[in-house]
């Protein structure tokens, strides 16, 4: 497929174009392919979230967000906060897709030594704005950036992705609170509305709708998109790039494991990894895009 470059970026109409859609898709496959070679080469890992999220990551990484691999620590790069951040398989690969460490790295997720821990840690890996952990902390600390980025008058947006079942926890609405009583106009909230968690489905274990409703109550403005579609998630993210006074709130419904259809919507494959059967299984699915083409092997 054509190569996708990065570099420093200035912000730009994110209109996208047929031609920048297909190579946008072929890569989020691309990136799901490694996902999981890295998690059959790590025996542990979490599947269903990275898969179900590359689209989003792509289109951030590749489309979206200011920023330049060369230089990550540039100043005026936007800053990307991973809350949930057993899903980081999904953003070590995109990362070393746009060139932020050498793809090989890749192979080393979980293992002593390696920077690519089963969460990310900020001082181990540049690129990562944060270090991840306990589920809710990511909003805090988002918000927290984005205020600084108001006081600042600074050019960058914050991007915070967080996992629906993280919602369970009290800390996310204190946040939310904060974003919405100092209009973080330059903070947007990404849920991943998978619907599941490790235990099972999240509406069995802790229903969490109507959400629009509860975000919206906290003075945010509020997106709904399908997760899956990049041109979707795009869309989502210009109407959010257009809210002056209000941070955004965008709920993305994602299929978890999505492209490899024995993993998709089965909340088992929250946190475990594939075997060496199964990551061959899956790999055939991804190389046909989900099973949308028909493997040359047919």
């Amino acid at each position: 497929m054509p190569n996708l470059t990065i570099g420093p970026k200035v912000r730009k109409s994110l209109h996208l174009h047929d031609s920048q859609l297909k190579k946008l898709e072929e890569k989020a496959f691309e990136i799901r392919e490694d996902i999981i070679k890295m998690l059959v080469e790590a025996g542990s890992g979490h599947s269903a979230g990275p898969l179900g999220m590359a689209d989003i990551f792509t289109a951030l990484y590749f489309h979206v967000m200011v920023h330049d691999p060369k230089r990550p620590d540039w100043k005026d790069r936007d800053r990307l906060i991973l809350s949930n951040g057993h899903i980081c398989p999904v953003r070590y690969t995109t990362m070393a897709h746009a060139g932020y460490f050498p793809k090989a790295w890749l192979k080393t997720l979980r293992k002593f030594g390696s920077p690519l821990q089963g969460h990310p840690e900020r001082e181990k890996l540049p690129g990562v704005e944060a270090t991840s952990g306990p589920l809710g902390s990511g909003s805090s600390q988002a918000v927290g950036i984005a205020y600084v980025g108001l006081l600042d008058r600074a050019p960058w947006r914050v991007y915070c992705v967080m996992s629906d079942g993280e919602l369970e926890a009290g800390q996310t609405w204190e946040a939310m609170l904060f974003a919405g009583r100092n209009k973080l106009y330059n903070c947007t909230f990404i849920i991943d509305r998978n619907n599941i968690q490790i235990d099972g489905p999240t509406e069995e274990i802790m229903p969490l709708e109507s959400l629009q409703a509860k975000f919206e109550a906290f003075n945010l403005n509020v997106i709904r998109c399908a997760g899956n579609s990049i041109r979707d998630f795009v869309s989502a993210i210009e109407q959010a790039h257009g809210m002056s006074e209000k941070a955004t709130v965008i709920i993305a419904d994602t299929i978890p494991g999505y492209g490899v259809d024995f993993m998709e919507h089965d909340f088992l494959w929250h946190g475990k990894p594939p075997t060496f059967t199964e990551a061959k299984e899956a790999i055939t699915w991804l190389r046909t895009l989900g099973g949308k083409i028909k493997s040359e092997h047919e």
